[in-house]
């Protein structure tokens, strides 16, 4: 308060209710009486407490990485730890994993829904444009850098397939199949079915019953079983298999069947696809849709409380989920030494997208520091580092882009459930540098044809990557499918995966993180203007209400003279005052007649 007079003069207006007279007051108090000096000492009392409760989440989680690392390390040290140990030492990660999974159906649709029905149609499609437009750019460039960075650092080496051997078969993917079960799975039949299981094609073998005995029977499971002449899952073909047999007559013939099965795993994408319809639909209903729109807020605003109570006890499952990870890897020394430069290259490749690429793309669009924003999402990047899932990763990226950087909520609650399905930078740039790296381990030299091949597929195929652990293990079968690269070789990748996991989902979140500040920078002009119309309008709303409500309240005095109140009924009289003539009429609202 500034000192420029030893008193202070207050005026107070009261109006006599008698004869509408206004007097003025004048109060003279002492300046030293005034003492604010309490309330500021509390509001930065409660601010420090804030920031230090904020803070020490976020201190914790990082104290709960490196120490689930170190414990990890020393415990390696140790003879070999039964299965039940290590179960019981990840046990506190896999409680945290199912706490955070079981957020994601509530939180995805509730976003969703409150997210689009804030906004207008017109608003709503501009948003996705801009969003999808930043998502497969991106993914683009991810996919360019790690085919660039494996192409000039060469980790592979015909040597090392002798050192690490042969892999395990794997089942060939066609990648129509694939985009097909994406574009079924966007579709789903069943939306309580969609919670927990998606669709996809697979392969049966089927043969003519009445042309085989039993003992024919027996003899073809074997050979089958005995050669592996059937996969599981293949491209639409028909093979004939002879069984032999000593008789003259034609040997019984199986074909090879496709057909649609369930399989376990929420169909996100499915979800995602009918709730953007959905909170479209109620946006444009306006006032009629209020409530199920109420309904949507406060259950958003449960999971989000439900999120701020779960992030207390990640550090610790974060720290467990780390060390059990590293005690149950077989071997990590040897792996490391001989995959060290193919690790070497993701990781420079998603350290250069996440800390260069992003931040880069973020300060010419928004023109603010990235790395500021970057410090506000660090609670996300920490989760994500530790729980290698990006869907799981979501509650706390919600929370960290709306809490501490202050983004629209509309913006974040369409563009993150979003992008957690479909962006994955992170997968693409790791699924680009595995399947040149398995080409140059094999000796194969790839064509600029087969490599422009390798970067369109694997953009695509983050595109089809679940948001959970080691998506990108699966779909980097298409890839190698696509350029005729041997599949079995990527069971030789599993060892070092889980780690690598972890690195490209923190690329994953933090790209969705970027590309929402980026959609917000874009949008802010759009979302304040439809912000203000919506105001006058509710302005003009209030206005006729009160202009309504101020008429009837006139009407209801000018007819009190001769109405008589029965039963929330009015009674109008006659103009003798006599009831022989009188008329019910409803209570709202009032008229005289």
């Amino acid at each position: 308060m500034p000192h420029l007079h030893t008193n202070q003069i207050l005026n107070f207006s009261e109006i006599n209710s008698a004869n509408k007279m206004q007097k003025q007051v004048e109060v003279r108090i002492d300046e030293g009486h005034l003492e604010p000096t309490v309330e500021t000492t509390e509001s930065a009392c409660s601010s420090i407490c804030d920031k230090i409760m904020k803070n020490m989440v976020l201190t914790l989680t990082i104290l709960g990485v490196f120490m689930g690392s170190i414990a990890g390390m020393l415990l390696r040290h140790i003879s070999p730890l039964p299965p039940d140990v290590i179960m019981i030492i990840s046990f506190p990660g896999e409680i945290l994993m199912r706490m955070l999974k079981m957020l994601i159906l509530p939180l995805v649709v509730s976003s969703l829904v409150t997210g689009l029905a804030g906004l207008d149609a017109k608003s709503s499609g501009r948003l996705g444009t801009r969003a999808m437009v930043y998502y497969m750019t991106t993914t683009v460039i991810a996919a360019v850098l790690g085919v660039v960075l494996v192409l000039l650092i060469h980790p592979g080496n015909p040597k090392l397939k002798a050192n690490l051997g042969q892999g395990k078969k794997n089942d060939d993917v066609s990648s129509m199949d694939a985009l097909f079960d994406l574009i079924r799975n966007l579709f789903p039949e069943n939306l309580v079915q969609a919670c927990f299981q998606q669709v996809g094609f697979i392969v049966k073998a089927q043969f003519a019953a009445n042309t085989l005995k039993l003992e024919q029977q027996i003899r073809l499971f074997l050979l089958l079983f005995h050669y592996s002449y059937l996969p599981l899952q293949i491209q639409t073909v028909t093979t004939k298999v002879q069984v032999p047999t000593n008789r003259t007559k034609a040997p019984p013939q199986f074909t090879i069947k496709r057909s649609l099965q369930f399989k376990s795993g929420m169909n996100v994408l499915g979800l995602i696809g009918f709730f953007v319809a959905f909170g479209v639909v109620m946006g444009k209903l306006g006032e009629k849709a209020k409530i199920m729109l109420e309904f949507f807020n406060v259950l958003n605003e449960i999971i989000m409380k439900i999120v701020g109570g779960i992030m207390w006890y990640s550090p610790f499952g974060i720290g467990c989920l780390i060390c059990g990870k590293i005690i149950s890897i077989a071997d990590l020394e040897i792996v490391a030494r001989q995959l060290g430069m193919y690790m070497l290259t993701v990781i420079v490749g998603l350290i250069i997208h996440g800390g260069i690429f992003l931040p880069l793309i973020y300060l010419v669009i928004v023109r603010k520091n990235p790395f500021t924003f970057f410090m506000g999402l660090f609670q996300a990047w920490v989760t994500a580092l530790g729980t290698a899932s990006s869907a799981g990763t979501l509650p706390v990226t919600f929370r960290c882009l709306e809490e501490n950087l202050k983004i629209d909520k509309r913006v974040t609650r369409f563009v993150l459930p979003v992008g957690a399905t479909i962006n994955m930078d992170g997968t693409a740039l790791y699924e680009a540098v595995a399947a040149i790296f398995i080409a140059q381990m094999n000796g194969i030299e790839l064509d600029w044809g087969q490599i422009l091949t390798v970067s369109m597929t694997a953009t695509l195929a983050s595109v089809g990557a679940a948001s959970i652990p080691s998506a990108g293990l699966v779909t980097m079968l298409l890839i190698l499918t696509a350029v005729g690269l041997p599949t079995q070789d990527i069971s030789l990748l599993v060892a070092v995966d889980w780690l690598l996991d972890r690195f490209r989902t923190s690329v994953n979140v933090v790209g969705d993180s970027y590309g929402a500040g980026i959609v917000y920078h874009l949008s802010k002009h759009e979302l304040d203007s439809f912000d203000a119309q919506q105001s006058r309008m509710d302005d003009f709303e209030m206005t006729k209400n009160k202009s309504y409500f101020e008429n009837n309240t006139n009407q209801n005095v000018y007819s009190h003279h001769n109405s008589i109140l029965i039963d929330d009924c009015k009674v109008t009289m006659g103009k003798n005052g006599n009831t022989a003539g009188f008329s019910f009429v409803e209570e709202e609202p009032w008229k005289s007649e």
